[in-house]
């Protein structure tokens, strides 16, 4: 693996955790909506599906996930615009932060092989076509 793509994955690891790690954080003392913690937490579940994949270097997990992270960009976006609580408004742009790095990362380490599947696809192509 060369050292961007080494980058591109440790980039994506530390951001993945570091969202578990604000949610749980968030919805347990934070700035919960109910005070004492909420149902919310259960939210960081989806999170954990991904974690191992995102470990091992798997690539079709790295796709799927780079598309469920996308509901926690929306959550981020929504609770930062309108939560009437301060702290809940700074979470939620962090929330936005964490997982935009983490879509970033996990394209930008997906791109090399994105890029391979369609020279062998163009190879395969041009093979049945003579």
């Amino acid at each position: 693996m060369n050292s961007r793509a080494r980058y591109f994955h440790l980039g994506a690891i530390a951001s993945l955790i570091a969202l578990i790690l604000l949610c749980l954080a968030w919805e347990l003392s934070l700035a919960p909506l109910r005070p004492g913690g909420s149902w919310m937490v259960l939210k960081v579940v989806p999170l954990l599906l991904p974690l191992r994949g995102v470990l091992k270097r798997d690539v079709y997990t790295m796709q799927w996930s780079s598309m469920l992270i996308l509901v926690y960009l929306a959550e981020g976006l929504v609770r930062a615009t309108s939560d009437a609580s301060h702290v809940s408004v700074l979470l939620g742009w962090g929330e936005v932060a964490l997982t935009c790095a983490y879509f970033m990362c996990a394209l930008l380490y997906l791109h090399p092989f994105k890029k391979a599947a369609k020279e062998i696809a163009r190879q395969a192509i041009q093979k049945a076509s003579q």
